[in-house]
């Protein structure tokens, strides 16, 4: 029989008062509403009254209805499986049967209320559901199947798992070629609910839609051309997906996504960009797209122009707004990258760097992604794809672009620059000579938009502009992003920074002559700053000290540089996030001047002890008790062990004292157990700088950080293994290491004989074993014939300096010991011993013992022999360094 029930009235009015009230904007009443509605859930039958106003009392203005049924989905969440049968019934049975209703808000909330069901398991126990919804489809009533497939889009994006199990005997071989039909619906509405229904399929290649693959690609295309954009955009997104599970199918179709691109509609043509996005990432990208790159390329340029609402949004009218205060929202959180000791390399610069800095990032307090990042996104990773082939379809637009009387068409050309910078480089070489020129003139622009995306387009050039001679493009280029620091926009100043602190670390010495002038304009930059930019400040003068290093360390320089940062350092409280910029770059400041830090080092080093210790004692307390302490931010406590880790570089044994008056060493001891790994990272690397600056410190804790040391040798987590591995290295060169060899060696042998192990770990891994072979050779020596080539492999290529020395020492000890665990590799260690460009002369003696022996044992038939495998530069170093 029906369940039949009844609201009492009294009730009634009661819980439609209560619904009044929470749509109060009093917040006071709506905490006692609240309070009321948890009581009210005692009752059973609190949920008929909800689903009765929500479907049956048609009276009552729509915003309380659907208000009602929001309060029983929360309920349906919250205590679904302690509703009496009669009520779960009754509220399934007033869902289906109000799909329909005439106002589309309260179609919606009921198609919710259905979703929020059928996600709590409820498919199995509603066998009804999705053939009443489906058949509902057919109905002549417009209301009733828009509102079934609202419903039935909603379940698809839930539960698309369940759907395609064997759990519900596979509804969707009847769903799928039921929603197909619908995609030639009169209504725009319902063709857009079908396509994103089967949307929700495609990923994961559903067998019921591959099947029908060909019907669906398409009445899909047939779509492509849809009056409405709702209809457009889902189809777009279809194709992105389809581009992963069935890329041949689409590539008849390519003309078709190309205008769809161009779509006046900006959401569609977004998805469509993203389509080309995608492609591009693929490796067939280069041969199918070729011959549709003539219209493509036009469209994706067209698509990098400022929409007039972007203009808008980014008050790309106002050009003078240095005086008003940023909006704390506009900050986005900064990510710090905790120190990783790395070795220097010969071909100084070409570092194997994770930049992912200089991404096209020119606007980013409007929605984060637009078209015209999408369509600059999809150029940069297109010229990266056909390199200096994109070039014709390009330079003839870019002349067009570039010297256009409209700024907004302009701004866009300079943006086009920038973003084929990095794929298009070779080719583009012959033009710089006039273009930069140009570019240097657009930084004073008159329009903002445009002063700030030079910047950016500039610093993509850097490399090449840094490989002229410095008063060709260099010395006119900085001249002008300095004034531009100084911008009375701030979107300029920000740009300027960014541009210069890239300059920066491709110019690196080359920066020295002109240091004052830039210090002079930094330093000025801090006194005009608002909030965002002086971030940004601190990020562009930490890499100055980076790229010039010890050059900073001059009275003068230090007289304008220090005060302003000091300063700042002095205004900033213990708990303000503004620290970190801060600290990284005074940790780069104070590597960068050495003793010229000393005056300043005694009340940093302090504050760091302090928020060390700050931010254990708050993790502490929140172990004990997590519901009455909050957890701390670790941040604090990692920027703080890298700055202690910049003055111990920077300062070296002057640093004695300091550790001498403070407890770090404890601190550290908990830092490198922490459960987060970039504590231990950094406190790993503050270990190796504490023994190389004042070992007598460290030497009584050894005993209790060997064992810790051995534990994180596990290359899951690469940065922490790294920076392990380099302070057991400098640690084996101070002391007696024999007891402690068992805990680490198998562990390094491991890392350094492991596929796909990153350049800098397998070299600190090398030095670390040569150094453990240097002082227990009789330990260390047994193993050579396990590590000896990937060993002289990995270092082959880094720079003559005190850990090769140490390494290579390590290895002939090993060899004179162990001379057979070479025999097999010898030719590797040939080649490692003629990287070295001038190696000290006991060091020399010992390679040449090794060399002569070995040529020796022999004998000379058989070294002529093995040496005409080497290549020739070998060969002839070789004979010339050591005579063999």
């Amino acid at each position: 029989m029906e369940y039949e029930w009844k609201p009492d009235e009294q009730g009634l009015q009661q819980i439609l008062q209560l619904l009044k009230e929470s749509q109060s904007p009093d917040t006071t009443i709506q905490r006692t509403v609240q309070q009321k509605l948890e009581q009210l859930n005692q009752y059973p039958d609190f949920n008929n009254y909800l689903i009765f106003v929500l479907t049956k009392l048609k009276s009552e203005d729509e915003p309380t209805r659907s208000l009602s049924g929001l309060i029983l989905k929360n309920n349906v969440k919250a205590h679904f499986q302690n509703f009496p049968n009669g009520v779960t019934d009754f509220i399934k049975s007033e869902c289906l049967n109000n799909i329909g209703d005439s106002s589309p808000l309260i179609r919606a909330t009921v198609g919710i209320l259905i979703t929020t069901i059928a996600s709590k398991g409820e498919l199995q126990n509603w066998p009804d559901l999705l053939p009443k919804l489906c058949s509902l489809l057919d109905s002549e009533d417009y209301n009733t199947c828009e509102g079934a497939f609202g419903a039935l889009q909603k379940i698809c994006e839930d539960s698309a798992e369940i759907l395609d199990s064997d759990v519900l005997d596979r509804p969707l071989n009847i769903m799928i070629p039921k929603f197909l039909q619908f995609f030639k619906h009169s209504s725009p509405k319902i063709r857009s609910h079908a396509v994103a229904c089967v949307n929700q399929f495609i990923i994961s290649r559903t067998q019921a839609l591959m099947l029908h693959i060909d019907s669906f690609i398409e009445n899909l295309f047939a779509l492509a051309g849809d009056e409405e954009p709702e209809v457009r955009k889902n189809v777009c997104r279809a194709l992105v997906m389809l581009l992963e599970v069935r890329m041949d199918r689409l590539l008849p179709h390519m003309h078709n996504i190309v205008e769809r691109t161009q779509d006046q509609d900006e959401n569609v043509a977004l998805e469509a960009c993203e389509f080309w996005l995608t492609l591009a990432e693929q490796p067939i990208c280069k041969d199918v797209l070729v011959r549709h790159l003539p219209k493509l390329i036009p469209v994706l340029v067209n698509g990098m122009k400022y929409s007039d609402i972007d203009i808008i949004l980014l008050k790309g009218d106002v050009e003078e707004d240095e005086t008003i205060p940023d909006s704390e929202q506009d900050i986005r959180p900064r990510f710090h990258r905790s120190r990783t000791v790395a070795q220097q390399h010969d071909e100084d610069g070409i570092e194997e760097e994770d930049d992912d800095d200089d991404e096209i990032d020119d606007d980013d307090t409007i929605s984060d992604w637009n078209l015209r990042k999408c369509s600059a996104a999809a150029l940069d990773v297109l010229a990266n794809v056909y390199r200096d082939e994109l070039l014709p379809h390009i330079l003839p637009l870019l002349k067009e672009l570039l010297f256009h009387h409209e700024w907004v068409v302009k701004e866009s050309g300079i943006l086009v620059l920038g973003a084929i910078a990095e794929g298009c480089m070779q080719g583009m070489i012959p033009y710089l000579p006039e273009l930069i020129p140009h570019l240097i003139q657009c930084l004073s622009d008159k329009k903002a938009l445009v002063r700030s995306i030079t910047c950016w387009t500039l610093s993509r050039y850097a490399h090449w502009v840094v490989s002229q001679p410095p008063d060709t493009y260099l010395k006119p280029l900085m001249t002008e992003l300095l004034k531009r620091i100084l911008d009375s926009n701030k979107r300029v100043q920000e740009a300027a920074c960014s541009a210069f602190a890239t300059l920066e670390e491709e110019a690196c010495t080359e920066l020295v002559p002109y240091l004052a002038y830039i210090l002079d304009t930094l330093v000025f930059a801090f006194s005009k700053y608002q909030h965002k930019n002086l971030l940004i400040l601190y990020d562009a003068i930490g890499t100055l000290a980076d790229s010039v290093g010890h050059h900073l360390n001059k009275p003068e320089y230090i007289q304008m540089l220090m005060p302003p940062l000091i300063q700042k350092w002095n205004m900033l409280k213990d708990e303000d996030k503004d620290l970190f910029p801060l600290l990284e770059c005074l940790s780069s400041v104070a590597t960068a001047l050495q003793s010229g830090f000393l005056p300043y080092c005694e009340p940093v080093y302090q504050r760091c002890v302090n928020l060390v210790q700050k931010t254990l004692a708050q993790a502490m307390l929140n172990n004990a008790q997590p519901d009455q302490y909050e957890a701390p931010d670790k941040d604090f406590m990692i920027v703080a062990l890298d700055l202690l880790s910049g003055l111990a570089e920077g300062l070296g044994g002057n640093i004695e004292q300091l550790v001498a008056r403070s407890n770090i060493l404890t601190l550290m001891y908990q830092c490198m157990q922490d459960k987060m790994p970039e504590v231990r990272q950094s406190s790993f690397a503050l270990l190796g700088d504490l023994t190389k600056a004042c070992f007598q410190h460290v030497k009584p804790c050894i005993a209790d950080f060997m064992p810790i040391l051995g534990t994180n040798l596990n290359p899951e987590f690469i940065s922490v293994c790294n920076n392990a591995t380099w302070a057991i290295g400098e640690i084996s060169i101070q002391m007696e290491m024999q007891p402690y060899i068992p805990m680490v060696l198998h562990q390094l042998v491991e890392i350094i004989n492991r596929p796909n192990t990153p350049k800098t770990l397998l070299e600190n891994t090398a030095i670390t074993i040569g150094r453990l072979g240097y002082v227990c050779p009789q330990e260390v020596a047994p193993m050579l014939q396990q590590f000896i080539r990937p060993w002289c492999t990995s270092l082959r290529n880094i720079r003559d300096n005190e850990e090769k020395d140490s390494a290579f020492r390590g290895i002939c000890t090993m060899i004179s010991v162990n001379p057979s665990g070479v025999i097999q590799d010898f030719i590797f260690f040939c080649d490692a011993v003629a990287s070295w460009i001038n190696p000290k002369d006991d060091l020399r003696d010992m390679f040449c013992k090794i060399l002569h022996g070995f040529k020796n044992q022999v004998g000379d038939e058989n070294w002529r022999r093995f040496s005409d495998q080497f290549p020739l530069p070998l060969k002839e170093r070789l004979a010339a360094f050591y005579g063999v």
